[in-house]
């Protein structure tokens, strides 16, 4: 990922309300290791159910707030739907975002299930182990930024699509 700074951060939202920007916390870029993340994903620590994560398109910077669900999968496990890591269900939170635009001051919002940490980017970078019940997953690291990028792509798409 192309490093970022704060200013192009705040200015990526795509659908924060008026002001949110400019109050999001933001992680400690000083400590980001940009070449091993596909997108930069992080908690808001003092509103618990907030989220950010913010990637590039091309060269244009696309921001998402995102609101994480009160109720949490408790058990079995779950799988996030961009690093598509299968992981115990408590690790893994449906997230909800505006759509930009009209339609998300309208209230319209979409959903997906993410890591609850928004750590994608790392744990892609873990070699999964064989697994019986999953033999399609790709092993090769290559093969999982792909399908990660394509993922987070889609999922952007989603939250831009109505305000085109």
């Amino acid at each position: 990922m192309k490093p970022m700074s704060e200013p192009e951060i705040r200015a990526s939202m795509v659908n924060a309300v008026p002001g949110e920007a400019e109050r999001m916390p933001l992680p400690g870029l000083h400590e980001v290791v940009w070449a091993q993340r596909e997108y930069l994903g992080w908690r808001d620590p003092g509103s618990p159910l907030r989220g950010y994560l913010v990637y590039w398109r091309g060269d244009e910077a696309i921001g998402i707030a995102l609101r994480a669900s009160e109720v949490r999968l408790r058990a079995g496990s779950a799988i996030c739907s961009l690093c598509n890591t299968p992981q115990p269900a408590g690790q893994v939170t449906m997230f909800s975002a505006a759509r930009a635009g009209d339609a998300g001051r309208a209230g319209n919002s979409v959903g997906t299930y993410i890591c609850a940490d928004l750590a994608c980017s790392l744990l892609i970078r873990i070699e999964p182990p064989s697994n019986a019940w999953m033999p399609e997953a790709p092993t090769r690291l290559s093969e999982r930024i792909a399908g990660l990028e394509s993922r987070l792509r889609s999922f952007g798409g989603r939250v831009l699509e109505s305000a085109a």
